[in-house]
């Protein structure tokens, strides 16, 4: 049964769930036309780009949201701590408590890194940046806070890997839980940062 499809922004959480399922070149077309209920001609006319179109803009949507809901508020909030607690918050949603992959994680894993590599170097750049702006307004200082971000992303994108490979969702919580408390408790200079 075909979908009502008015927007070709309905039809991207679609086809994000079919990549993440199969990847990138084992989303068929058969796979693509059964997950959104569309037929080949309106696919084409939603992306006449065919398949490398609709993967760049389930990318740049998924870019959109971490941008809006997790970059700009880690860059820009005051309070670094209330930033990064609302980070794991939204990351824990957004990949439904280790539930779900991460897309760009599977782009940067595959065969496609290359063809999509200016979004997939970008999404990864961008996290640990705010993240270490939002550590070092903490007071980490500034030496290690690019460390201690990019061990916080290395550490989202394994639990994410080992949750779904233990099939325990659970996994991915304790993991978010153990990185607040380490970027957020860290003894700093002999007093505990409870910001």
């Amino acid at each position: 049964m075909a979908r009502t499809v008015s927007e070709r922004a309905d039809i991207l959480p679609l086809l994000g769930e079919v990549f993440r399922e199969h990847g990138f070149e084992g989303a068929s077309l058969a796979h693509i036309t059964a997950r959104t209920g569309l037929g080949k001609g309106s696919l084409y006319h939603f992306f006449p780009g065919g398949k490398e179109e609709m993967a760049a803009a389930v990318l740049a949507e998924i870019d959109l949201w971490f941008e809006t809901n997790v970059f700009a508020p880690l860059r820009t909030g005051e309070d670094g701590a209330a930033a990064i607690r609302d980070m794991l918050a939204r990351t824990d949603a957004y990949f439904r408590s280790g539930r779900r992959v991460c897309l760009v994680g599977v782009f940067a894993l595959g065969e496609v890194r290359d063809r999509f590599s200016e979004a997939v170097l970008g999404y990864f750049a961008r996290w640990r940046e705010a993240l270490a702006g939002a550590l070092m307004r903490i007071g980490h200082p500034a030496a290690v806070a690019g460390e201690e971000a990019e061990d916080a992303v290395l550490a989202i994108q394994g639990a994410l890997v080992l949750a779904r490979a233990l099939d325990d969702a659970a996994v991915f919580t304790r993991a978010l839980a153990r990185l607040e408390r380490r970027l957020l408790h860290r003894d700093l200079g002999g007093t505990r940062n409870q910001n």
